[in-house]
């Protein structure tokens, strides 16, 4: 799932880059976004169906007897926060998809790319926010020693920038082009980064989460040969 993550944050940082400073051709950072896109959905799902599989047991999560790939608990902040997450990277699928076709116009770019790309965002948004509110209890605080906080701060930080990306790449009826062009690329830049810092953050997360397992592990099988012996 981070390794997803991450490949997905690069793909959006990178084609954001190409777009503004880059000669990469416009079908080819079109095609970049979508991979992106693609491999932020698959993150997304593994993220839900992990949340799916877990149930809470007086306060903490328990892991299931075996993995559920969905189910139905809109009263739990993590659940619903990862089932958000992946309907707002799936209408990034629409939107980015959308944008290969170069030959929309203003309305139909505006109705096809640009639309999907906000309610993606606010998506994100939402998603985010509902993590950050979870694991730091409330909406406004800082918990600096807590690894989990950090992945969660920075990802509210990425989906602020793809929603500040998302409200300039809207296409004037005027003159054609986005609202403001480079405001856009700098938001989905920083929005990449901000999500790629995230991913790699998850890493140690998820490796220290593992920790007590394998001690278990450890043990049961130390206590098995005890027995044995």
């Amino acid at each position: 799932m981070a390794v997803l993550f991450a490949g997905g944050s690069l793909c959006f940082a990178g084609g954001a880059v190409a777009s503004q400073w880059g000669s990469s051709s416009r079908p080819a950072i079109g095609i970049a976004f979508f991979v992106g896109s693609l491999l932020f959905t698959s993150a997304a799902y593994l993220q839900y169906a992990e949340a799916a599989s877990v149930e809470p047991r007086l306060g903490a999560c328990v892991p299931r007897r075996r993995w559920w790939h969905a189910s139905w608990e809109p009263r739990r902040i993590d659940w619903l926060a990862a089932l958000i997450q992946l309907v707002g990277t799936v209408l990034f699928n629409v939107s980015t998809f959308a944008a290969m076709n170069h030959a929309l116009s203003t309305h139909q770019s505006n109705a096809r790319v640009w639309a999907p790309d906000a309610l993606g965002s606010i998506a994100f948004l939402a998603s985010s926010g509902l993590a950050f509110a979870e694991v730091g209890h409330r909406m406004v605080g800082a918990r600096r020693r807590s690894l989990t906080w950090w992945i969660v701060a920075v990802n509210l930080g990425g989906s602020i920038a793809f929603g500040i990306s998302a409200i300039a790449s809207l296409t004037e009826p005027s003159s054609g082009e986005p609202v403001s062009a480079r405001l856009a690329n700098a938001g989905t830049t920083w929005g990449g980064i901000c999500f790629l810092v995230g991913a790699l953050l998850l890493m140690p997360a998820a490796a220290a989460a593992d920790e007590p397992d394998v001690a278990k592990q450890r043990s049961g099988a130390a206590a098995g040969v005890d027995t044995a012996a």
